[in-house]
């Protein structure tokens, strides 16, 4: 019986022992001890984030821009004062520009020339549609300038900008008195305000017969580009 006794102890101590390392084994691993998975195993992963990037070690980006160009609290850009709220350039109005005239007649040529010149003083860009109004006070009464036909389209003027356009008309080689010019009247592309400048071209117009206007004005930027 004593014998019996002893091994039934003896095994009982065994299987204490055996439990306790099984329990201490469990406890190490979950206190952080070393992993039984090899390195680089999906386990020793870092758990992805739902976005698709690891959940630790990601940037900060608060403050950012999305796809689309607006600021991370979701407000798109304002249109710039000025704009017609497309974001694009308003029209450039007469009390904006800033509007002068020169001879420009190059010695040699048949017909002389005049450049009128509109520099944007307004607080923003703003376009200039194809062709300004143009008329001349002579001693005959007004004379309107008829378009050359070009059509280059639209005109972008950043503030603080020139652009320039071309009126040319026959010079007067008759040796007569001709038609005296008094005035120069240009009214920006699509306003109805006009500004009256001094006549800076020839004095006089040759007397012409017939209809239609020997005064050709050409489109906005034709200045110096055969306009």
């Amino acid at each position: 019986m004593r014998v019996h006794k002893f091994t039934f102890a003896a095994l009982a101590v065994a299987a204490g022992l055996t439990l306790t390392a099984c329990q201490n084994g469990e406890d190490g691993a979950a206190q952080g001890g070393a992993s039984s998975a090899p390195p680089g195993s999906p386990a020793a992963s870092a758990p992805a984030s739902p976005g698709g990037g690891s959940s630790s070690g990601g940037t900060d980006q608060s403050g950012g821009k999305n796809s689309a160009g607006t600021g991370s609290d979701g407000k798109g850009t304002a249109a710039g004062a000025g704009s017609d709220g497309t974001g694009k350039a308003g029209k450039c109005r007469t009390g904006d520009l800033e509007i002068t005239a020169i001879d420009s007649t190059v010695g040699g040529d048949t017909d002389g020339t005049v450049a009128v010149q509109l520099k944007n003083r307004g607080g923003q860009d703003c376009t200039l549609s194809e062709y300004a109004g143009v008329d001349l006070k002579t001693s005959a009464g007004s004379l309107s300038a008829k378009r050359t036909g070009e059509h280059p389209g639209p005109v972008v003027l950043k503030k603080g900008k020139a652009v320039s356009f071309g009126v040319t008309y026959p010079l007067n080689t008759s040796g007569g008195s001709g038609v005296r010019v008094t005035g120069l009247v240009v009214t920006p592309p699509d306003e109805t305000k006009s500004v009256t400048l001094a006549w800076p071209g020839a004095a006089t117009l040759p007397v012409t017969e017939g209809t239609g206007s020997p005064v050709k004005v050409g489109p906005i930027g034709s200045a110096g580009q055969g306009g």
